[in-house]
């Protein structure tokens, strides 16, 4: 689903799941989507309510999950502020819902594969946590109903609203954890609360500079969990200069928002990984599919040519070339997908021209991606196959005419500074 693009998380004061959906709806997720899920998850008594709002001096996007009663998740604030914690085992004057059931729902839900592992995955974790420190069975672990809504809601869209934008790689900068106490249902607990502690354990803490309170609650640290694969890649450029998801606080002194940064690989990247194995039993037809997943992966290039091996077989060459950061990705998928017994890996470095993309707008709501290299003698450019030939086909011109046509608009579309001037077929410079 991901067209090349990531997302990086950047919880400089924090996360939770309210934050995550208000940074997915400003980095463009379908606010309707939003409205309408809790419907799809069988929940007609729950709302989505979306606003914009300050945070100090940043312009943030707001999300909460409403009942039909009005009633929803209050903000965690200091202890000087008291509340129930949200995700306390016990809460006193309203039903429960158990986790049991909660995955029960999801397990019935109109979603994905892809999404529903992830959720399913991470209402086990946030049971497995919450069990461990009230001393019960995970699946036994109770919220309050307004807190169970939030939750599914939450971690459902939280992870759905990356499919929707097309992203499929999600990776994160540190994490604030705030400071100070917040009170829950036995008393007052220090930050993190016992179950954020669990769900980050292993994960970067941040400085917290000036966040007070509770930063990151354990819906947000589960999210992290399930969504991301660690540390941004070391080479990476913006493609958007990042969208933020407000919290419910507003504190004096620093915005309480965090930022969804959306990014694409650098892949000028001097440094590489070369992976390489030789395959003499497995069938040619199968090679295209194995292409395909060392790609998805994070391979930057995959070369297949064909060899002779001992006994006087014919065999192939699987050659990949990877970041360093996703070696280990690409040779998993190389192993998984193949039948080898074994990949070759080294260590090079490469030069090559700084690259971008642009689209061409070419009518019938169809657009072509083309690669630019920023040559010493001026812009190379040249449109994505696949994109000329879906043209093709819905337009029936031949392909190398296609491709033609788009390669000379490409090159009037890029100015002499290698600047992309964004405009539609029948306002061509």
């Amino acid at each position: 689903m991901s067209d090349g693009r990531f997302a990086i998380l950047d919880p400089a004061a924090g996360i939770s799941g309210d934050m995550l959906l208000g940074g997915l709806i400003a980095a463009g997720a379908p606010a309707q989507w939003l409205r309408e899920l809790p419907g799809r998850l069988g929940l007609p008594d729950v709302g989505v309510r979306i606003e914009e709002v300050d945070r100090c001096g940043v312009r943030a996007t707001k999300v909460t999950v409403v009942l039909a009663d009005g009633s929803h998740e209050p903000p965690s604030e200091a202890i000087h502020q008291p509340h129930v914690h949200p995700h306390s085992h016990e809460h006193h004057h309203a039903p429960h819902r158990h986790l049991g059931e909660l995955i029960g729902i999801l397990e019935r839900a109109p979603i994905s594969e892809w999404v529903r592992a992830r959720a399913v995955r991470a209402f086990r974790l946030l049971g497995e946590a919450e069990g461990r420190i009230h001393g019960v069975a995970p699946e036994e672990v109770a919220l309050h109903e307004v807190g169970a809504m939030d939750a599914l809601v939450d971690v459902v869209g939280g992870i759905e609203g990356f499919e929707r934008l097309g992203v499929d790689r999600v990776y994160h900068r540190p994490v604030a954890v705030g400071s100070g106490w917040v009170r829950a249902a036995h008393g007052a607990i220090p930050i993190p609360a016992p179950a954020t502690a669990l769900l980050l354990e292993g994960i970067e803490i941040a400085p917290n500079g000036p966040v007070v309170g509770e930063a990151t609650t354990p819906t947000g640290a589960v999210l992290i969990r399930v969504l991301s694969a660690g540390p941004p890649p070391a080479r990476w450029r913006m493609s958007g200069a990042g969208a933020w998801g407000a919290g419910g606080r507003d504190p004096e002194g620093y915005p309480n928002a965090l930022r969804i940064i959306l990014a694409e690989p650098a892949l000028e990247a001097g440094e590489v990984v070369v992976l390489s194995t030789d395959l003499d039993d497995l069938s040619p037809e199968y090679l295209e599919p194995l292409r395909d997943a060392i790609f998805a992966s994070g391979a930057l290039d995959v070369q297949i040519w064909a060899t002779q091996m001992k006994k006087g077989r014919i065999g192939f060459r699987v050659e990949a070339i990877v970041p360093p950061a996703e070696a280990d990705r690409v040779c998993d998928a190389m192993i998984r997908h193949s039948t080898t017994a074994g990949v070759r890996r080294h260590s090079m470095e490469r030069h090559t021209l700084a690259r971008r993309e642009l689209e061409v707008d070419v009518g019938e709501g169809m657009n072509v991606r083309v690669k630019v290299l920023d040559a010493p003698d001026g812009p190379r450019v040249k449109p994505e196959y696949d994109d000329v030939a879906a043209v093709a086909r819905r337009t029936g011109r031949p392909a190398h005419e296609v491709a033609r046509d788009l390669h000379q608009r490409a090159l009037r579309l890029v100015s002499p500074d290698g600047a992309a001037k964004a405009v539609t077929p029948n306002k061509e410079s």
